[in-house]
């Protein structure tokens, strides 16, 4: 570039490109904007000042940074209104062979405009006249100007095209956001009324033999809803409101197996604040209950187990001492475990697991793997493990029968 010096050789020198300021507070974009200009005045005044000195006609540091300084901080001025023109037809807005057009005609008068700012200052700062200057720079930096004009508008251009990008990119993560809650949603949607046909069918069985007790399943099986109710627009909770629901649920089937059934709480308190998925355990524990003890003579046995193996991983597991799975069962089958295995997958893809392995008394144990996400720093509570919980019902009453949705 010729640096403005009247009686100076121009040099041709390359232009850095203007760094797309992000948004952000006025305050720090003006810092910003002035700091890149003052960076470049100040790289090309260490330029004139060694090239100068190595021609044997050396110009002091402060001359040299005072007029390149000038030359930068006009092309920053006169930037705004060329970065504001490139916004305003921006490319797709018009016929390309137009913008084209329209940049050639508003690149020269950017030059044009420069050379007489730049003149005036010329004037103000070294005393040099107005048309000496104004003559030197028609020679010397038409060109060069218009360069740095196009400059400017490609980089706005980059600019524009890179927030678009991000405003696409949020776009699209928001639209997959709401597409994952309403899959969810629906989800939910379907496992209470399953869960409700289930428990409604085990109230029929007792209705015509023990009126008393299908009163209270009734009452607690309405607590139980109203809970459900009242969580039902959260995907994921505590784990140890998960097991408070449990137990509500398991105050319910207490009714029908009364002595046949215990359930075992085998869990980390340091796990009971860890998010896990809403109604996740309860699908499992139906299955167990129904496809599992139900079917057999001898006493059953639920094992509730919750770890964490590894610092970032929890560890659900469901066992029973059941029947187990039928040789060539089809694991996947039922809307409890299927629901269950979608919800995983919604919410954590490939990063949660279940599975099924045989029980360690016979039966089955499904175990669920998902991230424990607990914050840093959170205080989880320190309630006892609990385990050998019985859980009873009046003589007499007789299991569910056939007819149950699974």
């Amino acid at each position: 570039m010729a640096v403005f010096i009247p009686g100076l050789s121009g040099q041709n020198v390359a232009i850095e490109t203007r760094t797309p300021i992000g948004p952000g507070p006025r305050a720090t974009r003006l810092l910003l904007f002035l700091g890149f200009w003052s960076l470049v005045g100040l790289a090309f005044a260490g330029q004139l000042y060694l090239t100068q000195a190595k021609r044997g006609t050396p110009v002091d540091w402060p001359l040299a940074l005072r007029r390149s300084l000038a030359d930068w901080y006009t092309f920053a001025v006169l930037s705004l209104p060329a970065i504001s023109l490139a916004r305003r037809f921006p490319l797709g807005s018009a016929p390309v062979h137009l913008l084209i057009a329209l940049h050639l005609m508003a690149s020269v008068v950017f030059s044009l405009v420069w050379m007489l700012l730049r003149a005036a200052l010329a004037v103000w700062l070294d005393g040099t006249p107005f048309a000496e200057t104004l003559r030197y720079a028609l020679v010397a930096t038409l060109v060069f100007n218009i360069l740095v004009y196009w400059v400017i508008v490609v980089a706005a251009h980059a600019a524009g095209f890179y927030r678009e990008s991000q405003a696409r990119e949020r776009r699209e993560l928001e639209l997959e956001r709401h597409l994952t809650e309403a899959r969810l949603q629906a989800l939910q949607m379907q496992l209470n009324p399953h869960f409700l046909f289930n428990a409604l069918h085990g109230v029929s069985t007792l209705m015509y033999r023990d009126v008393d007790a299908a009163d209270q399943m009734l009452i607690r099986l309405s607590d139980l809803l109203r809970h459900s109710l009242d969580r039902s627009g959260e995907h994921c909770v505590p784990l140890r409101d998960e097991l408070a629901f449990l137990d509500r649920y398991l105050d319910i089937e207490q009714i029908r197996f009364a002595d046949r059934l215990t359930v075992r709480h085998e869990v980390d308190p340091a796990t009971l604040g860890i998010p896990v998925p809403n109604l996740i355990l309860q699908p499992l524990v139906e299955n167990a209950l129904k496809h599992g003890i139900e079917p057999q003579v001898r006493a059953g046995v639920i094992t509730l187990r919750a770890q964490r193996p590894e610092p970032h991983t929890l560890r659900l597991e469901v066992e029973d001492n059941g029947i187990g799975l039928a040789p060539g069962g089809n694991t996947d089958s039922g809307i409890g475990l299927t629901n269950c295995r979608t919800r995983l997958a919604q919410l954590y893809g490939s990063d949660a697991s279940i599975r099924m392995k045989p029980g360690s008394d016979g039966g089955l144990c499904v175990i669920i793997e998902v991230p424990a996400m607990g914050p840093a720093g959170t205080v989880f509570a320190t309630t006892p493990k609990r385990t050998g919980t019985s859980v009873r019902r009046p003589e007499g009453i007789p299991r569910g029968g056939p007819g149950e949705i699974r």
